[in-house]
Order: C-alpha cells, then sequence, then structure tokens
C-alpha cells in the first residue's frame, strides 16, 4: 500500500489540475452553447461530461502502466493501426465528405485520433533507437517513409487536418535528433512534391477550397469564405472582457458554424473576451512548461522522444484550431485539445498525457 501511494505521489499533479480546468472550461463552453439552442436534453453537454469523466479514468490507468510495454509493442501497435485505418476507407462512415468514422457498441470512434498516438510511440522508439545515427541519410528516410504510410492513409479519408498534425509531429522530432542542414532542405523538396501530388490527387474539391479562402476569405463571403469570417467576426467581438457565457450573438445567434468543435475558440473569445482567452491560452502554456520538465527528467530516450512526441501534437494542433479560428492558417477540421467537443480526441489526448505522467511516475 505504501508503494502504491508513493508512486501517485510522484505524478505531475499541477499538469493533472491544468488539464482538469481546461475539462471544465469546456464543459462549461458547451453548457452555455446548448442554452443557445435551446437544447433541452443538453446532448452535447452530457457527452463531453460522459467523455471527460472517463478519460480520467483512462489517464490514470495509462499513467499506471509501465511506459516501456509501449516501446515493447511499438511495432505491433504500428501495424494494427495501419489496419484500422485501411479498414475504415473500406468500411467507416462519411461525414461531410470525410471517411473517418468507425461504429463500435453505438459509438462513433474516429481511429485517426489513436493513431496519431501510435504514430508517436512508433516514431520514439525508432528515435531512441537510431537518434545516434539520424547523420545517415537512410535513417531519415525510414522514419519519413513509415510516418508517410499513416499520413497516406489518412489523407485518403480524405483529413487534410489529421495529416498536418502527423507530419508537424514527425518535423519537430526530426529537428530535435540533430539532422543535417542538406537533408531538411531535402525534407522541404519532398514535402513540396507531395503537397502538390495531394492537392491533384487526394484532396476533395472542398479541401482545396479551404486552403484558396485561407488566403483571401472574402472571395467567396457566403460560401467558402463564410466560416472564417464570422470565426473572426466573434472573436473580435469579445474585445476585452468578452460578452459573459451564452451571451455571444455569433453564437447564440447561429452565425457562427460548429460551435462546439472546430470554432470552439472563436465562442471562448467571443464570451471571455481577450482576457479569458489569454488566460486559456495560459493554461495550455502552463501544460507545455509541465511536460518540458517530464522530458528534461527522463533518463531514456524512449521516454524523452515518447513525451516530446506528444507536446508536439498537442502544439500543431492548438496552433492549427486557433489559427484557423482568427483566420491564420486553413479551416482543416481540426479540434482543439481537451476543450472540442468529441469522445475520440478527448480520449486520445487524455491517455497520451497518462503516458507523460507515467514517464514523470518512473522518473522521479
Amino acid at each position: 500500500m505504501k508503494k502504491f501511494l508513493a508512486r501517485w505521489q510522484k505524478m505531475d499533479w499541477l499538469l493533472f489540475f491544468a488539464v482538469v480546468i481546461l475539462l471544465v472550461f469546456s464543459c462549461s463552453i458547451l453548457y452555455s452553447l446548448n442554452l443557445n439552442i435551446g437544447s433541452s436534453d443538453f446532448l452535447v453537454f452530457k457527452k463531453q461530461l460522459f467523455f471527460a469523466v472517463t478519460g480520467l479514468v483512462l489517464y490514470f490507468a495509462v499513467a499506471g502502466i509501465n511506459y516501456n510495454v509501449w516501446s515493447t509493442y511499438s511495432k505491433l501497435i504500428f501495424i494494427v493501426s495501419c489496419l484500422v485505418l485501411a479498414s475504415v476507407l473500406i468500411i467507416g462512415t462519411t461525414f461531410r465528405g470525410t471517411t473517418g468514422w468507425l461504429t463500435v457498441a453505438g459509438f462513433n470512434i474516429q481511429p485517426v485520433e489513436f493513431a496519431k498516438l501510435a504514430l508517436i510511440i512508433w516514431l520514439a522508439k525508432f528515435f531512441s533507437d537510431h537518434a545516434r545515427e539520424f547523420q545517415l541519410f537512410r535513417y531519415l528516410f525510414m522514419s519519413a517513409f513509415f510516418s508517410f504510410i499513416f499520413i497516406f492513409l489518412v489523407l485518403l479519408q480524405p483529413d487534410l487536418g489529421s495529416a498536418m498534425v502527423m507530419f508537424g509531429t514527425w518535423v519537430i522530432l526530426i529537428l530535435f535528433t540533430g539532422v543535417k542542414r542538406k537533408y531538411l532542405w531535402w525534407m522541404l523538396t519532398v514535402f513540396c512534391l507531395v503537397a502538390v501530388l495531394s492537392w491533384f490527387f487526394l484532396l476533395a474539391p472542398y479541401q482545396k477550397a479551404r486552403i484558396t479562402t485561407f488566403f483571401n476569405p472574402g472571395s467567396d463571403p457566403k460560401h467558402s469564405g463564410y466560416n472564417v469570417i464570422q470565426s473572426m467576426v466573434a472573436v473580435g467581438s469579445g474585445q476585452v472582457l468578452g460578452r459573459g457565457l451564452a451571451l455571444g450573438s455569433q453564437s447564440s445567434l447561429r452565425f457562427l458554424p460548429e460551435p462546439g468543435t472546430d470554432f470552439i475558440y472563436a465562442v471562448i473569445a467571443e464570451d471571455l473576451g481577450f482576457l479569458g482567452s489569454a488566460i486559456f491560452l495560459l493554461l495550455f502554456v502552463f501544460i507545455f512548461y509541465r511536460l518540458f520538465l517530464i522530458i528534461r527528467k527522463s533518463q531514456d530516450d524512449f521516454g524523452s522522444y515518447l513525451v516530446l512526441g506528444l507536446t508536439s501534437m498537442l502544439l500543431v494542433q492548438l496552433f492549427i484550431n486557433v489559427g484557423m479560428n482568427m483566420g491564420i492558417s486553413p479551416v482543416t477540421g481540426i479540434p482543439l485539445p481537451l476543450v472540442s467537443a468529441g469522445g475520440s480526441s478527448l480520449w486520445a489526448v487524455l491517455m497520451g498525457l497518462g503516458m507523460a505522467q507515467s514517464v514523470q511516475i518512473r522518473n522521479s
């Protein structure tokens, strides 16, 4: 019993409480949105509360597992994830042009959210085994090749946002290996080539419209540019102190599309203003700081790369989501970590944070 208690005392409780505050933040915003739309059953709020509570159970369960287990089974996790992503393309449910959901026991599961974790685990294992050999091009190529298997399967759905997150995670991890500068130029060349091929052969018309609209939202204000324009109006209308929960005109009058998922940051900015949204972003900064401390404390390469991969994934998702709400990145349908409505994303992020806690517990 003493050993059990001593283990959990080593957990980063400041990180845990910051996560809980963001979950409360999320449920509060979604409750206010239910009030706006006159939903008497508060279904979105109840679902998020359920996923938050069960997600915290997963958080502690994963934290209790020795993180080296993920290293041992990294290849199996990679293969199973590839098979699941491939199966989604065959038997998955299509929603708004993206075939990315599987129905399991009455729940709609989005496998790509868990595939992001699988990719991080595989990259952490590969980098920990070969980081000191990355001056040799073949190891850089191998990491790119296997990462792009995931990215290719995700682009086939097509889910541009998740593919961007996976690519961004791989790039950040590569930068921490001390790779040669000339290899970085080759990477950039390959990325440009893949981007061109994706534009002509993989991206759906609506995704192309989102990218072109990013450069000029006013070119099609009633269609492809509508979401971005309404989001920017919502962010600006919050001013310094905001309009108050459930009092934002953009969300309450339903001008703002997808207020509980893609554009939830715009709702936060409108309801709580610059001050509230700044405090909200500072919570993420604090979480990144605590994760950085875990990386520094880790005594083995796998643990360091595992937490670094998770941090990179969260950072890329945060940047893309907040960016598209403010018109500085294309609209790609990426959820705001720990905040946007959606069980798959919430469970996957909390499981990832549980892995980070496992590294913390076993290196303290």
